[in-house]
């Protein structure tokens, strides 16, 4: 229980970091990405503005005068274009008819595409039809004027190239990140969930105790008995102390039972034997008490399985499916139960029919001392705890157990060794 129950803290901790550093990975290299589009479409906008150049590529008749001194620098207003600009960017533009056919090619800002190339690129985008987008590394804008359209291209190799290392190196530090509070809640989780190991680990040697110890007053209880018995001969008063005595002795027998199987390191000595004829054997026992009780036990086992298990676990297994299929049956109900192999794997189902039961009784059924109706107690004589050795007894093979109820008035306890 204490291993589950640290595998979930884990298992919520790891994925509770990994959705936080999700997000914060996605939103800042999306608001990255978003920049450099909106950087890339505002140089766009520039040359679209002054047909595919920069407005001060072109000298003034002030800067061609010799004796012209250039004004002091001064910081650009925010969304001005700065200075440098225009030798920081790298961009070409073709002018296509209203036809497609290109009319002129500028490169003279670029050197990585020649004519040829700028042309290809101009037809790929106008085949498309986009005005707006990535072609490769070029971020492109499409002009219409009149009869004409002019597609400038803006090379964001460089600022891409940034984005993407950003990209590897956020997600290589996050995993990093993530690697690292794995270790931490490793460590930590084992000093959190510490006292409760204690506290349940003090609990079963309590059980076990205690259990030692009630055992010998109860072997007195009833050895006075059936002194009394052979003195003053049988009575009510007499039978109802025996079976009071045998009851609580099964009760102890299997809470030390149950606590034995759920100790931390409790491993069962396995052996090769036949399941299927186990199964069997285990129906046609059962087979008298059904019929005792009017209702059917039936059986469908596939023939020449076998296992390597705890041979007398599983038959207690058998034991405690059957007998409580039939105690907590219908009158006049019916039992069935079915032995196959799934895959690589060994199905087991004991299914019954029963009264009314909700998905909250479902949910709690291998609880210990759990009852779907209280009342009936004193009817079937349980003690509530059958289903929970059970469970332990799968999970101790590395097996698992389930429940479930078709329309509410069936139950079916399905095993998978």
């Amino acid at each position: 229980m204490i291993k589950k129950l640290r595998r979930k803290f884990i298992g919520v901790s790891m994925l509770s970091t990994l959705l936080v550093l999700t997000i914060i990975i996605a939103t800042v290299n999306i608001l990255n990405y978003r920049k450099v589009i909106r950087d890339a479409e505002h140089i766009l906008l520039i040359l679209s503005e002054h047909e595919g150049r920069f407005p001060m590529e072109q000298p003034t008749p002030e800067q061609n005068n010799p004796s012209h001194k250039p004004p002091l620098p001064r910081t650009p207003a925010p969304g001005a274009m700065s200075p440098e600009l225009p030798y920081e960017s790298r961009y070409f533009s073709v002018l296509l008819d209203e036809k497609g056919s290109i009319l002129s090619v500028d490169t003279g800002k670029i050197a990585a595409v020649d004519t040829d190339a700028a042309s290809a690129f101009a037809m790929q985008v106008w085949e498309q039809g986009a005005a707006s987008g990535f072609l490769n590394d070029y971020r492109y804008l499409r002009q219409s004027t009149g009869s004409r359209t002019r597609l400038i291209f803006l090379d964001c190799g460089r600022n891409l190239s940034t984005f993407r290392s950003f990209l590897i190196i956020s997600i290589l530090v996050s995993l990093l990140g993530l690697g690292s509070v794995l270790i931490l809640v490793l460590i930590f989780s084992g000093i959190i969930l510490k006292p409760v190991s204690e506290s349940q680990e003090k609990q079963r040697r309590f059980i076990t105790d205690a259990g030692h110890e009630i055992k010998t007053p109860l072997t007195i209880i009833d050895a006075n008995a059936e002194i009394l018995e052979l003195e003053q001969g049988d009575s009510e008063w007499l039978q109802s102390i025996r079976r009071q005595t045998l009851r609580l002795s099964s009760l102890t027998d299997e809470l030390i039972c149950l606590s034995r199987m759920e100790e931390p390191n409790h491993s069962f000595p396995a052996e090769d034997f036949s399941i299927s004829e186990l199964a069997e054997e285990m129906v046609q026992s059962f087979q008298p008490l059904a019929a005792a009780q009017g209702k059917s036990l039936t059986a469908r086992i596939s023939p020449q399985l076998s296992c390597r298990a705890h041979q007398a676990s599983i038959r207690q297994l058998f034991s405690i499916l059957l007998d409580n299929a039939l105690k907590y049956s219908t009158q006049h109900g019916s039992v069935a139960v079915t032995l196959q192999k799934k895959g690589k794997n060994i199905l087991l189902l004991v299914c019954n029919t029963a009264e009314y039961i909700s998905e909250e009784d479902l949910s709690r059924l291998f609880e210990r001392f759990y009852r779907t109706d209280p009342s009936r107690n004193s009817e079937t004589g349980g003690h509530g705890i059958g289903l929970s050795i059970a469970k332990a007894i799968v999970e101790a093979h590395k097996g698992s157990i389930s429940a479930s109820a078709e329309e509410g008035h069936s139950l079916c306890i399905r095993v998978i060794l």
